[in-house]
């Protein structure tokens, strides 16, 4: 490798740790996210020259369709279907390690120890990864039901599907075979499968970042067989990163992360309480009277509000609030909506200030002083289940405390259970009103009532 390279790998890498950086806060994100997308184009171009893979034709052609399809996903993919395509990133990125590290295994009759245990890593890895990540799909695209899906036994098989792929892996390490690559990447794919089946749709976003971290993993250990210091690095962050976030992630939902790498996570036994009681609905001209006499308002986004894309209504509802007089802020659960930051996300590209998003520990002890707390799709992170309903499947996990609010407004389509499937007696309470409908219809017809 020429030293001119190297140089440019070590630029890359530092594009890469500063895109980083800046993804950290909304406002220097996009351009974190280009610095770091440069830095990979760079990378990419400089390894097909420098190693003489292709020609100037087939790269040329490669960056077209990789620009085309790059182009086409970011205009058409509804944000409502955004997990799903992360998902499925997280799976092709698996599945590029385990080809990659198969492939490798074909062209060198001999592997020594550390490139032979790279190959073990990316395909185990890799091979868990991608179909976890298919299933995670399925289930996020409700291809598959989101309640978990568990069989007697299932945690023995997980332990003795993991236990035959390490025995091949280290078999490969002393012996390398294609028998024994084989064996490996049908065990992991397998055992993918039935990692991510017993998971609950509540749990996606652990389950996404979890997935996202391996994806780096496997990366790093291709970039080991390969000797290319960019894999090593990026992979490097991107599982770091996605570790850090999984451990978030854990403590917003109040879980170990032991329960996530076993297969723990989300499934209980026992099954939540019904709701008694009737929903106390409300017309728009009543919810106008109530938002415009409230001084202090709180909105709790979930994925209905991404379903009914009725986020630009909801900043200019929020527009006219304050004009009103009141003080209005946006309460974001850390697992809001179907993947981490969905909500951030959501509001940002509406271009709601971010100063204006509050964490769920900082406006819990505000919301008994709040007038009116507006909760747009959300169903679970606000389910007070969560803390009264031991035999609950979301039981301890930590929540927005909407019912704490002088009066809570619902807006929902109907009374139906969220992505956990769990019935939340918010819906009943004394001090809450169901307004039923489109979210976004029914926004637009606040804004309007506030215009008048």
């Amino acid at each position: 490798m020429s030293r001119p390279a190297d140089f440019i790998y070590i630029l890359c890498a530092l594009c890469f740790i500063l895109g980083l950086k800046l993804l950290s806060s909304p406002v220097t994100a996009r351009r974190g996210n280009l610095l770091s997308a440069l830095g990979m184009l760079v990378a990419v171009v400089v390894t097909l020259f420098d190693r003489s893979i292709l020609d100037l034709r087939w790269i040329a052609v490669g960056l077209g369709v990789g620009a085309v399809a790059g182009a086409v996903l970011a205009r058409w993919v509804a944000m409502t279907s955004m997990p799903q395509m992360v998902a499925v990133l997280n799976g092709f990125g698996g599945l590029a390690s385990v080809l990659v590290a198969w492939d490798s295994s074909l062209r060198f009759e001999s592997l020594g120890g550390w490139s032979a245990g790279g190959v073990v890593v990316s395909i185990l890895v890799g091979g868990i990864t991608f179909t976890g990540s298919m299933v995670a799909w399925a289930k996020l695209n409700e291809t598959l039901s989101g309640r978990p899906l568990l069989f007697p036994g299932q945690t023995v098989l997980n332990a003795i599907l993991l236990v035959a792929a390490l025995g091949a892996g280290v078999w490969f390490v002393l012996e390398p075979g294609q028998a024994r690559v084989v064996s490996m990447v049908a065990l992991a794919s397998v055992l993918g499968i039935l990692a991510v089946i017993p998971i609950g749709g509540a749990d996606m976003p652990v389950v996404i970042s979890l997935l996202n971290s391996y994806s780096g993993l496997a990366a790093c250990a291709t970039g080991f067989v390969l000797g290319h210091p960019v894999l090593v690095v990026t992979g490097s962050l991107v599982g770091a990163s996605g570790l850090i976030l999984t451990r978030l992630m854990c403590k917003a939902m109040n879980r170990s992360l032991g329960n996530v790498l076993f297969s723990g996570f989300g499934a209980v036994s026992g099954r939540s309480a019904g709701v008694e009681g009737s929903p106390h609905p409300i017309s728009i001209d009543d919810t106008y009277v109530l938002l415009e006499a409230a001084r202090s308002v709180v909105v709790v986004p979930g994925y209905g509000l991404a379903v009914a894309q009725a986020q630009h209504a909801l900043h200019e509802l929020g527009q006219l609030l304050e004009a009103n007089g009141a003080d209005v802020r946006f309460a974001i659960h850390p697992v809001a909506g179907r993947m981490p930051g969905h909500m951030n996300v959501l509001l940002a590209e509406a271009s709601v200030p971010y100063e204006s998003l509050i964490e769920m520990d900082a406006v819990n002890p505000t919301m008994p002083m709040v007038d009116v707390c507006l909760v747009i799709g959300a169903n679970d992170v606000v389910n007070p289940a969560a803390g009264e309903d031991r035999s609950s499947p979301i039981y301890g996990m930590p929540i927005i405390h909407a019912e704490a609010a002088r009066t809570v407004v619902i807006l929902k389509r109907s009374m139906g259970t969220g992505f956990a499937g769990v019935a939340n007696p918010l819906f009943v309470r004394d001090n809450a009103r169901m307004l039923f409908g489109d979210a976004r219809a029914s926004i637009q017809a606040l804004v309007a009532a506030f215009k008048k």
